[in-house]
């Protein structure tokens, strides 16, 4: 029975990036992509969301290389299923470090391990369920150096 919701898992895993990477352009351009990056025809709805990192502040040097991702969402909720019937207080999570997307998540606060030593930009985006930023976009930024 573990076997099989593993795979059930691994398969939703897989339709989500999936979803991303036809709603990102899927890549083959030069250089790194703006994951989130709306493509789908028609006008993206506003959100109601307000979103901000809490952790790591802005400029902040974090000795070692694990980073404590802490963010606070108002006036929208976190939701777990992909759908295209999109709701302005409804969505998930896109964590960005370095314009490479690490994490599609439903957490306000994740461990991001691994940081190389260095400045670094963490950006994270309040996106619809379908993956698609909202129009304006929902999204906090800040720098931020790890020592290794």
């Amino acid at each position: 029975m573990r076997g099989r919701t593993e795979r059930r898992r691994f398969g939703a895993l897989a339709v989500a990036v999936a979803l991303l990477l036809v709603a990102c352009g899927g890549g083959g351009g030069s250089g790194p992509t703006d994951p989130g990056t709306p493509t789908a025809s028609g006008p993206r709805p506003a959100s109601t969301a307000q979103l901000a990192i809490v952790s790591p502040t802005d400029g902040e040097v974090i000795e070692g290389s694990t980073v404590a991702l802490k963010v606070d969402l108002e006036g929208a909720e976190i939701v777990p299923a992909t759908t295209t019937n999109i709701v302005p207080d409804e969505g998930h999570l896109h964590v960005i470090l370095d314009d490479q997307l690490i994490s599609m998540t439903g957490d306000l606060e994740q461990t991001i391990p691994d940081v190389a030593p260095g400045q670094h930009l963490l950006k994270v985006e309040f996106v619809a369920s379908d993956h698609i930023p909202f129009d304006p976009r929902v999204i906090a930024a800040v720098s931020f150096e790890t020592t290794g």
